[in-house]
C-alpha cells in the first residue's frame, strides 16, 4: 500500500496548492452554517431567535472577502482548473449572498410565527447557498455536479417545509421526483461527455468537441441530456410544470428563494456549458436554446394571464423570464462574448425585482392570510407604500423604463439582434411581443390595488416587521438603482450622437 501511494505521488497526485482566499467566501458560509448547527443545539428555546441574525450577519461576513478578491482583481484557478475565481464568479457570489441575506430578512417573522424548526430551516437554506456559490466558480463536470446536489437536496426539503399542509408536501414530493429525474438525465449526458472528451474539464470538454469536427450523434445527444437536465432547474418550458405547484406550496420565503437564487445557479452553470464546454457545437446548441427561450416565453405569459393566484403568477413569469435569459444563448457564437455577461445582467435585476415582488405578498399575505389577486384590491388605500413598491417590482418586470427591468430586457433584446441573422430578428420579435403580452397581467395586479375596494371594506393598515422593511428597501433600491443609472447613460450617449450630428 505504501508503495503504492508513492507511485501515486510521483505520478502527479501530489496535494494541491490551495488559495485560501480564493476559498474564502465558501469557508466563511460553512463556518457559519455549522455555527447555527452547533448554536441551535445549546441554545434555549425563548433565545433562538438569534438564529437568523447569526446567518444573515454570516452572509454579510461572506460578501468580506468577495469584495477583497475583486479589489485584487487577480484571477484564480485551483485543483487543475477545476475551480476558478474570476469577475464572473465573484459578481455571481455577491448576487448569491445578497439574495441570500434577503431571504433570511423574509425568514425571520415567517419561521418564528410559523412554529418551525428554525435551526434546521436555517442550517438547510445555508448548505443550498453554500452550493451555489460552489457552483459559480466550477469549472469542471464533477465540481458543477456535486455543486447542484449541495444546492438541491436541501432545496428539495426546504419546499416541503409545511409538513402539515397539503400542498406543502405536494411542492416537496413535486420537487423532489422531478428533480431526481432531471439528475438521471443531466448524468447521462456527463458520462457522454466525458466518454467523448476523455476529461472533465469544462475547457478540455470545448477542444475535444471542436476536434470531433460536425454533427456527431453521440455528441449530439449529450448537448441535449445536459441541457435537458438544466432546463429543469431553470424552469424552463417543457420542464416548467413543477415550479407553479411547488412555488404555492411552499413558504413563501422558500418560493422566493427557489425563484431567484436557485434559477440562477441553474444559469450559471448552463452558461459556463454553452460558452465554454459547447462553444465548437454551436449549431446544436443555438436550435435548442431558440426553442426553449421561444417556448418559455410565449407559454409563461399566456397561462400566467389566467392566475388568480399572484404566486402562481409569478410562478409562470418566472418561466416567461426564463426564456428572456435563455435569449442570448440562442444566438451564442455569434455575438462576441456578451453572452455572459449579457445573462448575468439579467439575473441580477431579475433577483431584486423578484425577491421584492414577494416581499410585497407576504407582507399583504400576513394581514389577508391570502395571496388572491382579488385579497389585493384597495391595498393602496390602506398601505399606499405597499401599493407604490408592488406597482415598481411589477413594472419593472414587466421592462418598463426607467425601473431595473428595462435594462434586462434590454441587453437580451440587443443580443439577439446583434447576431444579425434571421433567427436571431424572428426571436426578437418573439421577445418584443411577449413582453407586451406580460404588460397586460402585471397591469392588472396593478389595477387591483389602485382602482378597486378592498375585500369585505377591511383598511386595516398593514403592519411591518422590521425585517421585510429591510428587505424592500433593498430590492427597491437595487431595482431603481439598475435602470435609472443605465437610463442616464444611455440618454446622455443620445444627448452626445445629436450634438454630433448637429450642424
Amino acid at each position: 500500500m505504501l508503495a503504492l501511494l508513492a507511485r501515486a505521488s510521483q505520478d502527479g497526485f501530489a496535494r494541491p496548492d490551495i488559495d485560501w482566499h480564493a476559498l474564502a467566501p465558501e469557508l466563511v458560509v460553512v463556518g457559519v452554517l455549522c455555527l447555527v448547527l452547533v448554536a441551535d443545539l445549546f441554545l434555549p428555546d425563548d433565545r433562538k431567535g438569534a438564529l437568523p441574525s447569526l446567518a444573515g450577519i454570516g452572509l454579510l461576513g461572506a460578501l468580506v472577502p468577495v469584495l477583497t478578491l475583486a479589489a485584487d482583481g487577480a484571477d484564480r484557478t485551483m485543483f487543475g482548473g477545476a475551480y476558478a475565481v474570476d469577475d464572473f464568479s465573484l459578481v455571481v457570489k455577491a448576487l448569491f449572498l445578497v439574495a441570500g441575506y434577503v431571504t433570511v430578512l423574509l425568514s425571520t417573522n415567517y419561521v418564528a410565527e410559523g412554529d418551525y424548526a428554525e435551526g434546521e430551516y436555517y442550517f438547510l437554506l445555508l448548505s443550498s447557498i453554500l452550493g451555489m456559490t460552489v457552483m459559480a466558480s466550477a469549472r469542471d463536470l464533477v465540481t458543477i455536479f456535486v455543486a447542484l446536489e449541495t444546492l438541491s437536496v436541501p432545496a428539495y426539503l426546504l419546499a416541503g417545509w409545511r409538513k402539515r399542509d397539503r400542498k406543502g408536501n405536494e411542492a416537496g414530493v413535486k420537487y423532489y421526483l422531478m428533480g431526481v429525474f432531471a439528475t438521471g438525465v443531466l448524468l447521462y449526458g456527463m458520462s457522454l461527455l466525458y466518454g467523448v472528451a476523455g476529461t472533465t474539464r469544462l475547457g478540455g470538454i470545448g477542444e475535444a468537441l471542436g476536434t470531433a469536427g460536425g454533427s456527431v450523434p453521440v455528441i449530439t445527444l449529450a448537448i441535449v441530456f445536459v441541457i435537458a437536465g438544466f432546463a429543469f432547474k431553470v424552469s424552463a418550458v417543457p420542464f416548467h410544470t413543477w415550479a407553479p405547484d411547488t412555488y404555492e406550496g411552499a413558504p413563501t420565503p422558500v418560493t422566493a428563494f427557489l425563484s431567484v437564487s436557485s434559477k440562477a445557479a441553474g444559469f450559471v452553470a448552463l452558461v459556463q456549458l454553452v460558452v465554454i464546454g459547447f462553444a465548437e457545437q454551436a449549431e446544436v446548441v443555438r436550435p435548442l436554446m431558440w426553442v426553449l427561450a421561444a417556448g418559455s416565453m410565449t407559454v409563461g405569459n399566456v397561462v400566467a394571464l389566467r392566475q388568480t393566484n399572484l404566486v402562481r403568477m409569478l410562478a409562470y413569469s418566472g418561466i416567461s423570464q426564463a426564456g428572456f435569459i435563455l435569449a442570448p444563448m440562442a444566438v451564442v457564437g455569434q455575438i462576441g462574448g456578451t453572452t455572459l455577461s449579457t445573462v448575468v445582467t439579467y439575473l441580477l435585476i431579475y433577483a431584486a425585482m423578484n425577491l421584492g415582488a414577494f416581499t410585497v405578498v407576504m407582507a399583504v399575505a400576513r394581514k389577508t392570510g391570502s395571496a388572491d389577486i382579488s385579497t389585493f384590491g384597495g391595498l393602496f388605500e390602506y398601505a399606499p407604500s405597499l401599493a407604490v413598491l408592488m406597482s415598481l417590482f411589477l413594472f419593472a418586470l414587466a421592462g418598463i423604463p426607467p425601473l431595473g427591468g428595462w435594462l434586462a430586457k434590454f441587453v437580451a433584446f440587443r443580443a439577439v439582434v446583434e447576431s444579425d441573422t434571421g433567427w436571431g430578428y424572428a426571436l426578437a420579435v418573439v421577445m418584443a411581443v411577449n413582453t407586451v403580452v406580460s404588460l397586460a397581467y402585471y397591469a392588472n395586479v396593478a389595477k387591483e390595488m389602485w382602482m378597486n375596494p378592498a375585500p369585505d371594506g377591511d383598511v386595516t393598515p398593514v403592519r411591518l416587521p422590521v425585517s421585510l422593511t429591510a428587505a424592500l428597501a433593498i430590492t427597491a433600491v437595487l431595482t431603481l438603482a439598475f435602470g435609472v443609472t443605465q437610463w442616464a447613460a444611455e440618454l446622455g450617449d443620445m444627448a452626445d450622437f445629436v450634438a454630433g450630428v448637429t450642424p
